[in-house]
């Protein structure tokens, strides 16, 4: 059933897929963002830290039922591990989620999404297989993943003292159009699609660490996808949103290059790269919300470079 909806985050990678997914199904919806991006939904420009704008923008919307919150202040590794915006990073992100839910509260939203990460893993771990039950005893890599473990903890105190019904998603390197590539604070599958994008064939692109830094990578529609499947569920615990197909940053590299039809050689450097290994376990979202991946990893690899390509082009 289509439901008044409220996005916030709206004009990032992940709320602009969302907004669209939640038009085509008929809902009400509406975004809210620092900036526009691609929404074609009724946008409201303003800043989520502000807690005058929060309660306005919730009591300008009749019958406001869903809330879906992708807003944060983030980045890759070379922006989110640097060391350097910890600060920031943490006390925007918990300013904009306190404020988003005590507003839940006082206008009688039916549920509440949450969008945590898979930063709120433990950083030294024999497996990194990120169960969810993992997360405890906790001890994420960096500042990110604490300031999101916080909210988890502090939205579900929100549902047990007011009764506000939360889901939440622990997101696992998500791809496709519309990523960030650029500016600073893009992934790394968005800094190497643009590095081989931009190279000229037989050039050298710069990788950072030794390549063997194991992952996964989730196209961005199958993301929502998960996200729709568990905001209509009856699922209260925190879910991993994520691929279950491993590869190494090299590996990753490589099939980036073979997509190209480049000749391109890889050189490594030092820089932040994050945790070693990152698995992502989805048995629980297959169990509970009937939810897995669809699209291939060299898909939506494909997806990703090609829209990047497009954006060089026209720059």
């Amino acid at each position: 059933m289509p439901h008044t909806s409220l996005v916030l985050g709206a004009g990032g990678f992940i709320g602009g897929h969302l907004l669209d997914r939640l038009l085509e199904e008929g809902c009400d919806t509406y975004g809210a963002d620092l900036q526009i991006g691609h929404s074609r939904a009724k946008m409201t420009l303003g800043d989520l830290r502000d807690s005058d704008f929060v309660d306005a923008l919730f009591a300008s919307i009749p019958g406001l039922e869903h809330v879906y919150q992708l807003a944060a202040d983030m980045g890759g590794a070379t922006y989110i591990n640097c060391g350097l915006h910890d600060a920031d990073v943490m006390s925007n992100s918990v300013t904009i989620n306190v404020n988003v839910a005590r507003a839940c509260v006082k206008y009688g939203v039916k549920r509440l999404f949450f969008s945590s990460s898979a930063c709120v893993y433990r950083a030294i771990q024999d497996t990194a297989t990120c169960r969810e039950e993992e997360v405890y005893p906790a001890f994420p890599d960096n500042e990110y993943g604490w300031e999101k473990l916080f909210t988890e903890r502090m939205l579900r105190n929100f549902q047990r003292q007011y009764g506000l019904t939360v889901r939440i998603a622990r997101f696992h390197s998500i791809v496709g159009d519309r990523a960030q590539w650029t500016g600073g604070r893009e992934k790394a599958h968005s800094a190497l699609a643009r590095k081989v994008a931009l190279a000229a064939d037989g050039d050298e692109i710069e990788v950072l660490g030794d390549g063997t830094q194991l992952r996964t990578f989730l196209y961005v529609k199958d993301c929502v996808a998960g996200i729709r499947a568990l905001m209509d569920s009856d699922c209260e615990e925190p879910l991993n949103i994520g691929s279950d197909v491993t590869i190494t940053i090299d590996e990753y590299v490589r099939l980036l290059i073979s997509i190209s039809g480049k000749s391109l050689r890889i050189r490594h450097v030092p820089g932040p790269t994050g945790v070693l290994q990152r698995y992502c376990d989805i048995s629980k979202a297959k169990a509970q919300i009937g939810w897995s991946p669809r699209v291939s990893l060299e898909d939506c690899t494909r997806i990703t470079y090609d829209w990047i390509c497009d954006q060089i082009r026209q720059s």
